[in-house]
């Protein structure tokens, strides 16, 4: 984590937040704003995620004055790597500068509420991956800090200002699962008596990493689709589709979230 956080001071600068880009949120990153210096993710130590809608790529952008990292794609559990990997650049952007973590994540929608094409902050989430990134020797970071409090974990004030400066943008519990397969239609009637407002397989522990090192945590998913039961099927490259074509609304809200550092 020190080799890769190093790696991106050296190449990319200091910034105050990392924006960590979902699936088919790629593009977005070339609208933020002025982009100074663009790396792949091999030249500054992060793995390459191998999930289509995923481009590996770390920019330097600037965001209405905010200097902020753009990671355009993020490894999962379901590709086989551990709790460890999959947060190592949420941990290296921290340790490298970052005081404000932004996740995004493409999501199912649980409630006819929380329509397709609709950009919702995250609330809370529910973990139910069977990972955790607290799991074995104490993370990297203060070794008194065995454990993190998680109340508020997305931060409410950083919430109510999005909310502010986009009105009507609504808020969600995501369910962060393990991934591989999308949900049954008797899990995502689980998931919604569980209190589970959107489901994916990312986030919740990129979210708690980055809590644990003393970040302030935003967190914004796009609904690609209704959950299981609630539409006839659900493909990926439909999940892509709906990204690409809901770009200015993703724009606008990671803006204003950035604007919160």
């Amino acid at each position: 984590m020190a080799h890769s956080a190093a790696l991106l001071q050296d190449r990319l600068g200091t910034h105050r937040c990392v924006v960590v880009l979902g699936s088919g949120w790629a593009p977005v990153a070339e609208q933020l704003g002025e982009v100074a210096a663009t790396e792949s993710y091999a030249s500054v130590g992060l793995a390459a995620p191998g999930v289509p809608g995923h481009s590996a790529t770390a920019r330097s952008v600037d965001v209405d004055g905010v200097p902020t990292l753009v990671l355009a794609g993020r490894v999962h559990l379901y590709e086989g790597h551990g709790a460890d990997a999959v947060c190592h650049s949420v941990r290296a952007a921290v340790r490298s500068g970052c005081s404000t973590v932004v996740l995004t994540n493409a999501a199912g929608s649980l409630r006819p509420t929380l329509p397709v094409g609709r950009p919702v902050l995250i609330s809370d989430h529910l973990n139910l991956t069977g990972a955790s990134p607290m799991v074995g020797p104490p993370p990297p970071g203060d070794p008194a800090d065995r454990f993190v409090d998680l109340v508020d974990l997305y931060a409410a004030d950083r919430r109510a200002a999005v909310a502010a400066a986009v009105p009507g943008t609504p808020e969600g519990v995501y369910a962060g699962l393990l991934g591989g397969a999308y949900e049954t239609p008797a899990e995502i009637r689980m998931l919604a008596a569980m209190g589970a407002d959107l489901v994916g397989m990312s986030t919740v522990l990129e979210a708690v990493a980055a809590r644990h090192l003393g970040a302030t945590v935003v967190g914004v998913s796009l609904v690609t689709n209704l959950a299981a039961g609630l539409q006839d099927r659900v493909a990926h490259a439909e999940v892509l589709e709906v990204a690409g074509s809901s770009t200015d609304a993703l724009v606008e809200v990671l803006r204003a979230a950035v604007a919160t550092s």
